[in-house]
Parts: structure tokens; C-alpha cells; sequence
């Protein structure tokens, strides 16, 4: 059960931000330097992707968020495996709320940004991966997807053996 709660309560919150970002957010702000809130209409997958074939990222979400529901039904009748479930659930609340956003919407709302700060970078590489950062937005529901397959790996790692 705390695992199906951890997934609702992701979906919950990362949709409750975006309707009120899409409400009431019309430009950028800067938090504290390193944060930037702001609207962005990704209207592809990760990264803006095939933001020029909308249903197809849609259809290809819907089908890999079924599928790992499939995987997470079959874990979650498990003995042990308890990083494996919340790594699932976690990328389920998120597959959830991003796949939602694009049958809905027809775009995901990312509403946040990271700033680093490159001119003290001397390395030519990071400092571009740093001006690549720079560029992207997030939600929640990324976060939730992404350290969700981290747990998961590390689980699968551990044999599932916690």
C-alpha cells in the first residue's frame, strides 16, 4: 500500500503544480539565484524530442506506462524488493502525470530550471554540459522518473535482496 500511495501522491502533486502553473504563471523567476520557475510546453518526449509527431510520443507513453505497470504488478507481489517498488512507483507517478499532460493537453508543463553558473568553469566540456543544463526544464514528475530508475537498478543490482 505505501507504495501505491507513493505513486498517487507524486501524480497528485506534480499535477496540482502544472495546473497552477499553467494558471497563474506567465514569466520567468529566479529563486535564490539557482532556480528559475517558469511555463515551458514541451510538446515532445525527454528533451523536446519528437515534438514534430506529438501522437506518436503519446502512444509510445501510454504503451511503455503500461508496461511497466505489468512489471510493477508483478513486483509488487513480492516478499522483499522494496527498493525495486518504490524505484516503480516513482517512475509510474511520473509516467502517470507526463502521459496524462500529453492525452490531455497534448503537451507536458515543465515548470522549473536549474542555473549554474559557468564562467568559473575552465573545462571546455563541462562548462557546455553546464550551458546544456542551463537550457532544460523540469517537473516534478521527471525528478520522480528519474530517480525512480535509479532505485530500481539499484535494486535489481541487490538481486532484490534489501
Amino acid at each position: 500500500m505505501p507504495y501505491i500511495m507513493t505513486l498517487v501522491s507524486l501524480f497528485a502533486a506534480d499535477s496540482i503544480i502544472k495546473c497552477w502553473i499553467e494558471k497563474n504563471w506567465v514569466v520567468n523567476q529566479t529563486c535564490n539565484h539557482k532556480i528559475v520557475i517558469k511555463k515551458y510546453h514541451n510538446r515532445g518526449a525527454m528533451f523536446n524530442i519528437g515534438d514534430k509527431n506529438q501522437d506518436l510520443v503519446a502512444i509510445l507513453s501510454l504503451v511503455l506506462s503500461a508496461f511497466v505497470s505489468g512489471v510493477f504488478a508483478a513486483v509488487l507481489h513480492r516478499k522483499q524488493a522494496r527498493v525495486q517498488k518504490i524505484g516503480l512507483a516513482l517512475i509510474l507517478g511520473g509516467a502517470y502525470s507526463n502521459t496524462y499532460d500529453r492525452l490531455k493537453r497534448k503537451y507536458v508543463v515543465d515548470y522549473f530550471s536549474v542555473l549554474i553558473e559557468t564562467k568559473r568553469i575552465k573545462n571546455r566540456f563541462l562548462r557546455k554540459f553546464a550551458d546544456k543544463i542551463n537550457t532544460m526544464v523540469f517537473n516534478l514528475a521527471d525528478f520522480g522518473i528519474m530517480i525512480g530508475a535509479i532505485l530500481f537498478v539499484m535494486g535489481e543490482w541487490n538481486g532484490g535482496q534489501e
